[in-house]
């Protein structure tokens, strides 16, 4: 299989969560691992981790969640704290599959919803890894980018003006995701805009209240958190630099942090074996 290229996705399964209907891909056996994705246009579980999924999946029992809002999982509208809500879903979703305490793997914006289940709910967090996140809104010596507000203004460009297509989706990943644009598939920009034309998606996008939920800042709950956690981080994060994550990493009291060459927003896509190696070995670890 070769890894660059991705597959098209296997088949999938649903389980209702407290009133709510997740969609999730389940590969391999083993050590429970719940892989939760970023929040870029069209992201859904296998988007953003069908390249490395199977690599996990030799040794793993791997749950590549569609977030709610997103792929084929329900959409409604989030009324509250937001990383709350998603927070008591994800922990709904968990008791319906059957899974006690398990690992995380997540990006984007599925690392803020996983870090705050850690500090909200401990004792189904096994380990965390973060890559790409956002839960607090300060930097440690500077303002963040576009104060914070960069993913959200790509997504209302991208379905803005003329609406969304191919070449914008591209786009998007090349400039914010990417750190080689020579080297994304074509496939994963075809899986990426074919879900961001879903109706229900596209009306998300396009209301103008605030159909997500309302932002939470979880500076707080950082330090509450007991689960291992390693921040993943790219050097060329479009979004974030490695200061950033470094923050983060003294914030939480078993924090750790790894930083990667050559990639940008998504290093689980653009470097999947080197990706798959170093959170493994963190994930392997004896935890307790």
């Amino acid at each position: 299989m070769d890894l660059m290229d991705i597959q098209a996705p296997p088949q999938g399964a649903y389980a209702e969560a407290d009133g709510v209907k997740y969609h999730y891909i389940e590969l391999g056996e083993g050590s429970p691992t719940i892989f939760l994705h970023g929040g870029g246009p069209g992201c859904t579980g296998w988007s953003d981790f069908g390249q490395v999924a199977p690599l996990f999946a030799e040794d793993r029992r791997c749950f590549l969640v569609d977030i709610l809002q997103y792929g084929k999982s329900a959409k409604p509208v989030i009324e509250g704290p937001m990383w709350d809500y998603h927070a008591a879903k994800t922990v709904a979703l968990m008791d319906a599959l059957g899974i006690d305490r398990a690992d995380f793997v997540c990006n984007s914006w599925g690392g803020t919803i996983a870090l705050n289940l850690a500090a909200k709910y401990p004792e189904r967090v096994r380990s965390l890894v973060i890559t790409g996140s956002m839960p607090v809104f300060h930097g440690p010596l500077a303002p963040l980018p576009e104060g914070g507000r960069r993913g959200r203004n790509a997504r209302d460009r991208y379905y803005g003006g003329d609406g969304p297509s191919w070449e914008k989706m591209r786009d998007l990943m090349a400039r914010l995701e990417w750190y080689d644009p020579e080297a994304i598939p074509d496939g994963t920009v075809t899986l990426r805009y074919e879900q961001s034309l879903d109706p229900e998606e596209t009306a998300l996008a396009g209301a103008s209240d605030n159909p997500r939920g309302d932002w939470q800042d979880l500076s707080a709950e950082l330090g509450r958190i007991q689960a291992p956690t390693l921040f993943f981080w790219a050097m060329y994060d479009a979004f974030l630099t490695p200061d950033y994550p470094l923050m983060l990493a003294r914030m939480v009291p078993r924090g750790n942090l790894h930083v990667m060459s050559r990639a940008s927003h998504h290093p689980q896509e653009e470097r999947p074996y080197d990706y798959h190696s170093v959170v493994s070995g963190f994930l392997n670890q004896h935890h307790g």
